[in-house]
């Protein structure tokens, strides 16, 4: 019943444009999360490395920056070569995920400029930034339960089509086949849209709410 329909090919542009951006939302997420994870290991890792004995550049050096990409490279090039390294971690800081650089580069600069414990300095950040992403991983996992909820009400409208066509309804041909169907698949869909729209405006509220405490 689909086939003679041109409803199915007007909408399904606009249902592969929401899922790739849904699709890039969800990557780049993970990509943040991963940064994240990157920096507190280098914090981390570099501490341990003074810890031991070894001069700043050298620390870093013998941990590297994996994770950050040509920006990581840049940091090790000036770490090598006796370039600026607080302003290679300040330009990587620009990443998303990778914002801890910013407080390592002033840990740097000072440890340089006025010989203070550049140690003590990383492990501290280390510390705060665990504790953020802890945080959000808590936030995250929190509002898991409104999230499912509000896909289950944008599920309905599939589910009533179902039923209806198990009961020998043929909704399909309704919708697709008669104005009578038209208007009520536009105002159906516009109603939809502002349900999910709405409901994760307040989970959204919610998450921005909770991490500001």
């Amino acid at each position: 019943m689909t086939g003679a329909s041109v409803v199915p090919v007007l909408v399904s542009p606009a249902a592969a444009f929401v899922v790739r951006r849904w699709l890039a939302a969800r990557g780049a997420e993970r990509e943040r999360d991963r940064r994240t994870a990157a920096v507190i290991g280098l914090c981390a890792a570099v501490a341990g490395e003074l810890r031991a004995g070894q001069q700043p550049d050298r620390a870093l050096l013998a941990t590297g920056v994996p994770g950050l990409g040509e920006d990581g490279a840049a940091v090790s090039a000036a770490a090598r070569y006796g370039g600026d390294v607080p302003r290679a971690l300040r330009t990587a800081a620009r990443l998303p995920g990778a914002e801890g650089l910013t407080g390592m580069a002033a840990c740097w600069q000072v440890a340089v400029q006025g010989g203070a414990g550049l140690a003590a300095g990383l492990e501290r950040i280390a510390a705060g930034l665990r504790a953020r992403r802890d945080q959000r991983e808590e936030l995250r996992a929190q509002l898991a339960g409104p999230r499912v909820t509000a896909l289950m009400l944008a599920l309905l409208p599939v589910a009533g089509l179902l039923m209806g066509g198990a009961l020998g309804a043929d909704p399909l041909r309704v919708l697709l086949h008669t104005p009578a169907g038209w208007g009520c698949l536009v105002i159906g869909g516009l109603l939809e849209w502002a349900g999910v729209a709405w409901t994760a405006g307040i989970v959204a509220a919610a998450g921005e709410e909770r991490g500001a405490r």
